[in-house]
């Protein structure tokens, strides 16, 4: 399928998926007024559709990850991702620290495992919840899906027994799966468990890049819809890529005198591309309150895209989509 006719079919079931999950949900809590919510795919849940990521929270510094956590409450987000490879298990415990303990029955907390093996998989859960403080996450998923030999091996080694377990017990609600480097690896899940249909969600790549080089919304998304699993979308903003200049810890790990950012389009439309594609949540990663404050003020005025506009802009684009602004994604076949 064309790009252009790729992006036209999915105004109408996209705009009306979008539409119902809003209308359909509270505007305060506890807490204050909330951000509009989605419905997690075929579950009942509705999630925010902004999420604050996990990663961030694990490698700034202490104070401004607990500010990051704060101003997301504040500002209306009640989705919070992580994972237990984040800096060695420090995300998790920051959240257990600055979250879990007055926050917990107001958010959707979501873990991940990068586990290769059922044994590790267990492990990584009791992990979780230990550094978590909790009992039970609201979404586990498997982790970084690397490639068709990679589901593959993570399937013999009896992966889908322990997420069974998992909900069994009520250590977890609902079971996704994420990658970000291969499309080729979410189709060979969704394929190898298509009788079984064991996932509520699963977590990739959404951005204005990603329909013209190595694909994941053209190829995998149609499939997720077919089968209503819940799209979590990750990497909007490429990593930090779509700007000029990207620091990790002072030291500068991308550079480009191209950038698309504010070069060919804005923050803003970034995350309205996004936002009008049939996503439950954004998942995005802030080092600071600010970064997180800016992006709920988006959603705030969010007003949805016509499929139209989201071709413009992916053919204003197109052009940079090399692999060296997404350079997550990593080019398999099939085995």
């Amino acid at each position: 399928m064309k790009r252009r006719d790729f992006i036209a079919t999915l105004a109408a079931s996209g705009a009306a998926m979008m539409t119902a999950a809003e209308e359909n949900t509270a505007t305060r809590d506890a807490l204050g007024v909330v951000l509009p919510k989605r419905r997690l795919g075929r579950t009942a849940e509705f999630v925010t559709m902004l999420g604050v990521g996990g990663y961030h929270v694990g490698w700034t510094t202490e104070r401004d990850a607990q500010a990051v956590i704060e101003a997301a409450l504040a500002g209306g987000v009640r989705f919070f991702d992580t994972a237990e490879s984040y800096q060695k298990g420090e995300s998790e415990t920051r959240y257990g620290r600055f979250l879990v303990p007055k926050y917990r029955s107001h958010v959707f907390l979501m873990t991940k495992s990068t586990a290769k093996t059922a044994a590790e998989l267990r492990r990584h859960l009791d992990d979780s919840l230990r550094r978590l403080k909790t009992d039970h996450v609201d979404l586990w998923q498997v982790h970084s899906l690397a490639s068709p030999q990679d589901v593959d091996d993570r399937l013999a080694n009896g992966i889908l027994d322990v997420l069974a377990e998992a909900k069994a017990s009520r250590k977890v609600r609902f079971v996704g799966f994420t990658g970000h480097s291969n499309p080729e690896a979410h189709l060979r899940m969704l394929e190898r468990t298509k009788d079984s249909q064991p996932f509520d969600t699963c977590q990739m790549p959404v951005n204005v890049l990603d329909p013209s080089y190595h694909s994941f919304t053209v190829r995998v998304l149609p499939e997720l819809q077919k089968r209503n699993i819940a799209l979590l979308a990750m990497k909007t903003l490429a990593d930090g890529r779509f700007f000029g200049l990207k620091r990790v810890n002072d030291r500068v790990v991308w550079q480009t005198e191209k950038p698309l950012v504010p070069g060919r389009i804005s923050v803003a439309e970034a995350l309205r591309f996004a936002w009008s594609l049939p996503i439950s949540v954004l998942i995005s990663g802030n080092e600071n309150a600010s970064m997180i404050e800016e992006k709920i003020a988006l959603a705030k005025s969010f007003t949805t895209l016509s499929a139209a506009d989201r071709g413009r802009l992916v053919a204003k684009v197109a052009d940079l989509a090399d692999g060296k602004i997404e350079y997550f994604k990593r080019p398999v076949k099939a085995g």
